[in-house]
């Protein structure tokens, strides 16, 4: 029982709710087109939390072993940091996560295109690589791009574009360019999750030396930084849906932002960062809070 806590731990569980957020809105938005798929839907929703946890196992490995996780960190104590599990240990958990994410990847595109579509397997089979990839690589090993202020841009592009339109393709076979308005809402907030993260840790980060751009262009330019990305994603939105509204029920989803607002405000009015630690679960559950009404509103109720 205490090793499996010690697995629940490193996987993250209050991180999962955000990661499915793009597959939610994808899927919306194929039903919103006409397209629906259970099975396709519950194999993306299974994909995308084990990249998820890869990431999460990978990120404990990667903070651990660099040191960045200490007795300074603010937060949930890690599974390496607190001896929870070991470093063999762990990284044999990211093996068997990364095997277990080949074969949902594998199920999801075979369901998605059959045998029929070889030029499309291929390319989502060389994306779901650099999927795992990037769910290593943002901690791991020496050139981790998360400790060269790259994170907000991987998180940007698989939590944003990769999940909603990466999602919709299987469905549709087809690309919607107004999928990139959302798609790019619910980026601009997993990327403000990241950012939230790294202005809490701010001080440990830069002793570490894990140049998070919030270390590289510092505490009070990454506070204007968070709130560019919280208005860039409502204005994203409101455009999307004065685009395609319909009924009342697609603008169900701007009731997330009303939290958001507030959220907005604390941050501001916050000049010490490990007291945003609170913000991050309320700034995670809004996000997904968005993704979930945007899902019931377009593919629902419509």
């Amino acid at each position: 029982m205490h090793k499996l806590s010690a697995w629940v731990n490193a996987a993250r569980p209050r991180t999962l709710p955000l990661s499915i957020s793009g597959i939610l809105i994808g899927t919306a938005l194929a039903g919103y087109l006409g397209y629906s798929d259970t099975l396709l839907f519950w194999l993306a929703i299974f994909t995308t939390i084990g990249f998820q946890i890869t990431s999460n196992f990978a990120n404990d490995y990667g903070d651990g072993v660099k040191g960045t996780d200490n007795h300074n960190r603010v937060g949930p104590k890690r599974a390496l940091q607190s001896g929870l599990l070991s470093r063999a240990t762990l990284k044999r958990g990211i093996i068997v996560s990364v095997i277990i994410n080949i074969l949902l990847v594998v199920a999801l595109i075979y369901t998605a295109f059959g045998r029929e579509n070889l030029v499309l397997s291929l390319t989502f089979l060389l994306l779901g690589a650099l999927s795992i990839w990037a769910a290593i690589k943002y901690t791991v090993g020496d050139t981790a791009y998360g400790y060269k202020g790259l994170g907000d841009i991987f998180v940007f592009i698989f939590f944003g574009l990769v999940g909603v339109l990466g999602s919709l393709f299987l469905f549709t076979k087809s690309f919607y360019f107004l999928g990139l308005l959302p798609a790019t809402s619910i980026g601009l907030l997993s990327v403000g999750v990241l950012n939230l993260n790294n202005l809490r840790d701010y001080n440990s980060d830069k002793e570490s030396g894990k140049n998070t751009i919030i270390v590289k262009i510092g505490f009070e330019a990454g506070k204007k930084y968070h709130y560019l990305l919280l208005l860039g994603a409502f204005f994203c939105l409101s455009i999307f849906l004065l685009l395609t509204f319909k009924h009342w029920e697609q603008v169900l989803c701007l009731l997330s932002f009303v939290p958001i607002f507030f959220h907005f405000l604390k941050v501001k009015n916050t000049d010490t960062p490990k007291n945003l630690d609170p913000e991050l679960k309320k700034l995670a559950l809004s996000a997904f809070a968005m993704a979930l009404l945007f899902y019931l509103g377009y593919n629902y109720f419509l």
